[in-house]
């Protein structure tokens, strides 16, 4: 399992260049990043190098930030990698809240973050053969 940051923000210029501009300032690394529209606000979902600390700094700066377990995927870069995987998680009965993905430029495969409602669903997706990231992995 990985950790991710939510990030709540106003959806008005300027407010995700601050906030990017906040963790490079502070040394922090995004591995992803994906922004959902709300409305009036945007979540901005943020899988980074330091996932406590980026904490500490944005609450001190003011963001609003939670930390949420995500499952994060490897999957071979290619057609239909993304499909295989969502055919075993379907046959799992495993339900899906959201999921966005990223190349590993290291590894040159895909990384398929989810958020699942189904706490045990990470095992599920190991068993199925399927390398589950940890945040160290990231």
């Amino acid at each position: 399992m990985a950790q991710q940051l939510s990030v709540f923000l106003e959806n008005a210029p300027g407010h995700l260049s601050r906030l990017t501009r906040f963790l490079g300032d502070n040394n922090i690394n995004m591995h992803a990043l994906f922004v959902a529209d709300t409305g009036d606000y945007g979540v901005a979902r943020i899988l980074c190098d330091q996932t406590a600390r980026a904490v500490e700094v944005l609450r001190d700066a003011g963001f609003s930030v939670t930390v949420t377990e995500v499952v994060a995927v490897e999957v071979p870069d290619k057609p239909g990698g993304l499909a295989d995987l969502l055919d075993d998680i379907a046959a799992a009965d495993i339900d899906i809240s959201y999921s966005y993905c990223f190349v590993d430029p290291a590894t040159k495969n895909a990384c398929n973050v989810f958020r699942l409602k189904d706490p045990g669903a990470a095992q599920l997706i190991r068993d199925a053969g399927y390398r589950v990231l940890l945040d160290t992995d990231l």
